[in-house]
């Protein structure tokens, strides 16, 4: 598979030779879009879950039309087809349904071109990525969309240029993403795991030790980010505590919206920027009140210039807890990358050790866990993964687990009986699955030979 640094409609074509099993997915889908629609796809695109040591994704086959109908089908039944004028694009936030993801990404391409009509497509998607476990299917079919669109229309955009697009047009549906997963989705490339950084949109190669596996497990609680409010309180959590900080600090406050920039305006270490965090929030709750006296603003102005509408009622605020993971988080992330690089005789072991303190942070200073997640990043270790945690969004979805590769099979049967089978010997509903997975690829485009 040849990988350019642009995406377009000339971009790639998958050979048959290369990946096998997904040629096979793309002939079967090819299938069923003549069955659909009584024609054959002019081309497909694929797009991967989140973090590239997944190797679940989206693919979606694709015909343009004449008319300015966009026509969405779904393999899984249980998302109902969709059709809507491509000149008149509606999202409604207020119901996070399937299609709409899809209709974020088409908006992003229009917006960045400055497009007032669109051609008309027929589409078919088919994913196994898990709905709703973490594992960012909703993120996939937004950049699978934007891809789509891009191709489509005939254009060319840098990979970076795609995910800071759908990044941003992933919140026409309500959600204050930050663009991790929309990148991975672009700039992820097989064998490798990346290190994603922002300001400007980077990716950097990790090489992963080779005596250990990464598994999947899916605690089957699923959880729609877009659905709930938990999500966007913890972003803006993050973004009245960068906010107090910044004032902490006399910076200009009211530009700040993220924590990194706190750090990058001082110029400091994840290391002093969690001294000053001790130094300049309490560990209590604060109150929408004590944040705009420490803003010195109304409480109209903290409402209509900082909160998003679903956070307007919150009545306490964690911003020393948020702000101490997020930097804690950081600096793990940038320990782990130096302890691959460095590859000492007890990789596996620091690597665990830093994804178990990951989840503590997780479950206590994020409070993104939940009882299920618990309970399986505790028998995932109890069977021999050096490191678990949660992966995701959080409150529901899945475990990300580090396993010496010659623990593996005694692993997955360990946990399988553990976790997913009843006490009559029968399984956990279909939503189960426990898979070993490996670094992938990121977003392509198959032409139609």
């Amino acid at each position: 598979m040849k990988v350019r640094d642009s995406l377009g409609p000339e971009a790639f074509r998958g050979e048959k030779a290369d990946m096998p099993v997904l040629y096979d997915r793309l002939l079967k889908l090819k299938e069923m879009f003549n069955s659909k629609f009584g024609s054959i796809p002019k081309f497909y695109v694929r797009a991967p879950g989140r973090v590239n040591l997944i190797e679940q994704d989206l693919l979606i086959a694709v015909e343009p039309v004449e008319t300015y109908t966009l026509q969405l089908a779904n393999t899984n039944p249980l998302y109902p087809d969709f059709s809507t004028s491509a000149t008149n694009i509606q999202i409604d936030k207020t119901k996070p349904l399937w299609h709409n993801y899809f209709l974020c990404g088409l908006k992003g391409i229009q917006e960045h071109f400055g497009l007032s009509n669109l051609t008309g497509m027929n589409c078919l998607v088919d994913g196994n990525i898990p709905p709703r476990s973490g594992l960012s299917s909703s993120s996939a079919l937004v950049c699978c969309a934007g891809l789509v669109t891009l191709t489509v229309l005939g254009m060319n955009l840098t990979k970076v240029e795609l995910a800071e697009i759908c990044a941003k047009s992933e919140r026409y549906i309500g959600t204050e993403g930050g663009g991790m997963d929309q990148s991975i989705s672009f700039l992820a490339e097989e064998g490798t795991a990346k290190l994603i950084e922002f300001s400007p949109l980077r990716a950097t190669n990790v090489n992963l030790p080779s005596g250990a596996v990464f598994v999947i497990a899916n605690s089957c609680v699923e959880m729609n980010k877009a659905a709930t409010s938990h999500f966007n309180i913890r972003v803006m959590e993050c973004r009245l505590a960068a906010k107090l900080l910044a004032k902490y600090k006399s910076l200009q406050w009211d530009k700040v919206l993220q924590l990194e920039e706190v750090q990058a305006k001082l110029g400091i270490s994840l290391e002093e920027m969690l001294l000053v965090t001790e130094d300049a929030l309490h560990p209590e709750p604060y109150s929408p009140e004590e944040i705009c006296r420490c803003l010195g603003i109304t409480l109209e102005e903290l409402r209509t210039q900082i909160l998003s509408p679903n956070t307007y009622d919150v009545l306490i605020f964690k911003l020393y807890q948020r702000a101490k993971h997020v930097y804690s988080e950081a600096a793990r992330v940038l320990q782990f990358k130096k302890i691959c690089e460095e590859a000492p005789e007890n990789t596996v072991q620091l690597l665990g050790e830093l994804m178990n303190q990951s989840h503590m942070s997780c479950r206590d200073m994020y409070e993104c866990s939940c009882p299920e997640l618990d309970q399986l990043v505790d028998i995932c270790r109890k069977f021999g993964a050096e490191g678990s945690r949660l992966t995701g969004a959080g409150w529901g979805g899945c475990t990300v687990s580090i396993v010496p590769a010659d623990k593996l099979t005694s692993f997955l049967a360990n946990v399988h009986k553990a976790y997913y089978q009843r006490s009559d010997g029968s399984l956990a509903p279909e939503k189960q699955s426990l898979f070993a997975t490996k670094p992938g690829g990121g977003a392509l485009v198959f032409l139609e030979a």
